[in-house]
């Protein structure tokens, strides 16, 4: 089982990243995904949550409307379109998927 991020890095307030986290070893197909950040001194959050078929996704108040998650399930893929950054955003983010299997994390820094 292997979830990989990538994407992250350093942008400037207002501006876009898209974070990506490839999968394998699962039956992708058959699990919702998340994604989670981290900031320094903080617990882990939920950001966003998608369904099985794409067609049912969940934020977190703080990036509802900012954030888009997505899924490719021939690709085995998921995504996270981050618009409008603020420096609050600046965390380290994470895929999970619903067995309860994490990704290394890639980091997003938020700063002019």
């Amino acid at each position: 089982v292997q979830l990989v991020e990538s994407g992250g890095g350093l942008v400037q307030p207002g501006g876009s990243l898209r974070l990506s986290c490839a999968t394998s070893g699962f039956r992708f197909s058959s699990y919702y995904m998340y994604w989670y950040r981290q900031a320094p001194g903080k617990e882990r959050e939920l950001v966003a949550t998608i369904g099985t078929a794409g067609d049912s996704t969940n934020y977190a108040d703080s990036v509802k409307g900012r954030f888009i998650i997505s899924r490719d399930n021939h690709k085995k893929m998921v995504y996270l379109q981050m618009n409008s950054l603020k420096p609050e955003d600046t965390a380290v983010y994470y895929c999970k998927d619903a067995r309860g299997y994490w990704g290394q994390g890639t980091q997003v820094t938020v700063s002019s």
